[in-house]
Order: structure tokens, then sequence, then C-alpha cells
């Protein structure tokens, strides 16, 4: 997979994985961008968490350095439930993808993706993600990658596109 390598997170390494998306939701604050504040004083720990024994979260790493995280569910939770208000059974849903502020811009987000599309086992059709409506370069990155904006629900973007 080129420079970065993708596997499932582990139990241990929970608090690394809790540390880079509260690292990265200060840079998003940082930058004026309303998005994943309720990360940084533990919002969503139990969940981050959860999400890792379930076997719902991976790492990115390079050179035994976790740089990037995402968790992709096989069913909506209730998050999706509120913003995409249907369900789609054939979809799988993209959370907390992120990446640390000092690889940005190295292309481990397209890498992400890219992985996703070609790597991940699933019999869905769809991979659905949201973001916040507001913030531009977030919803450009989303669009280069190919995901077709079906609308904007509760000031949040909700794009699509087909798994190959």
């Amino acid at each position: 997979m080129g420079k970065f390598q993708i596997r499932l997170a582990r139990e241990e390494e929970g608090q690394a994985i809790i540390q880079l998306l509260q690292e990265t939701a200060q840079w998003i604050k940082d930058q004026g961008i309303n998005q994943w504040q309720y990360l940084l004083d533990g919002g969503e720990n139990q969940e981050i968490l959860h999400c890792i024994g379930q076997n719902l979260t991976y790492v990115v790493y390079h050179q035994e350095e976790i740089i990037a995280t995402f968790t992709l569910y096989i069913e909506q939770n209730e998050w999706d439930q509120y913003i995409w208000e249907e369900d789609s059974k054939d979809a799988i849903y993209l959370h907390r993808l992120a990446v640390k502020p000092s690889y940005m811009k190295n292309g481990v987000g397209k890498e992400m993706i890219h992985w996703i599309e070609t790597e991940y086992q699933t019999d869905k059709t769809y991979f659905r993600l949201d973001c916040v409506a507001g913030n531009e370069k977030l919803n450009q990155f989303y669009q280069k990658m190919g995901f077709e904006l079906l609308g904007v629900s509760k000031d949040h973007s909700r794009y699509q596109k087909l798994l190959k």
C-alpha cells in the first residue's frame, strides 16, 4: 500500500488513537472550523474504545507510528440515523477519519479512502460519510475523491459513492 500500512486497531492502542483524535480536533479548532470539539473533553472516548474492541477501527501507521485512524460501521449507528434519516442496509459508514497534523498533505487521507474502496471486504454497495457542511476543504476533498453530495441535513453534508 505504498509508504503507509493499514490494519485493524488493537485494544492496547486505544489511548494512542484517542490522543490522535484529540490532537486532530485541536488542529481543526485552531483552524477556526467548528467540528469535533466534543472530542477534546473525552466526549466519545467510550465509543472509540468500544469500536476498537468490535474491530471497527483501523489505524494507519508509518515506521511503527500511528499517523491516522478511521472507523467503518457496517450498519448505521445513532448518528447516521440522525443525519441520514433513513436506513440503508446496503452501505458502510465512515466515521472519525483523522490524520495526525504533522502528516497532513502527504496523501494519507487519499490512501485511506483508496484502501477502503479496494481492500475492505464487504458485500455492501455504497460507501457513505458525512462532514460539517461549513468545512469547505473537507467537502472539496470528498468531492475530489469521487463522492456524490446527496444533500445537507442538520448542517452536515451527506456523501455517497459506489464501492467497487
